[in-house]
């Protein structure tokens, strides 16, 4: 999936209905079309875990998947998602691939404030599901658009790798 483009989407500077999924639930809200899904999220839906960080889709903190992507929610206006599918890092709570990943930020101490971990982690999982782990530069590339302020970037790294040596061997595949 491409990202859609946001600036020919229909513009909706009123109140109206819109109708998606979230964490697998149907919802149905009523807002300004143009209100950004993030404050969405977490002003009405209550889940928290997706951060305002900088509000320009730079830095990765808002990350959710829509339709299976990783996608900045401060950036999508709620419009764009009519008829699509949401799911935020609480959404994955028991999600194996998630388990795993946690298991292995905590053995290596991968989140020093936590601040950017809900977003990380929505991209490592979107990658380790989609990708068997070859090299660091997979990692690398996937996590380009999250940006950890404490500079544990390489920790992080190590811990995505640490999880898809954990799920492969899971798996009984030696993908590497």
């Amino acid at each position: 999936m491409t990202r859609p483009e946001w600036s020919m989407a229909r513009r909706v500077p009123h109140e109206a209905t819109f109708r998606f999924r979230v964490n697998g639930l149907a919802a149905e809200v009523t807002c300004r079309g143009d209100a950004p899904l993030l404050y969405l999220l977490r002003n009405d839906l209550g889940l928290t875990g997706s951060r305002f960080g900088c509000g320009l889709a730079q830095c990765g903190a808002c990350m959710v998947l829509l339709d299976g992507h990783p996608t900045p929610s401060c950036d999508v206006p709620v419009q764009a998602v009519e008829g699509h599918d949401i799911v935020t890092v609480e959404g994955l709570a028991g999600d194996p691939v998630m388990r795993t990943l946690q298991r292995s930020f905590l053995d290596l101490q991968a989140a020093q404030c936590g601040y950017c971990s809900s977003g990380v982690l929505i991209s490592a999982c979107a990658l380790l599901r989609d990708e068997a782990i070859q090299e660091r530069s997979q990692v690398a590339r996937a996590l380009e658009r999250n940006l950890c302020r404490c500079g544990a970037h390489g920790r992080i790294v190590r811990a995505v790798l640490q999880a898809a040596d954990a799920l492969h061997s899971a798996d009984g595949r030696d993908d590497r």
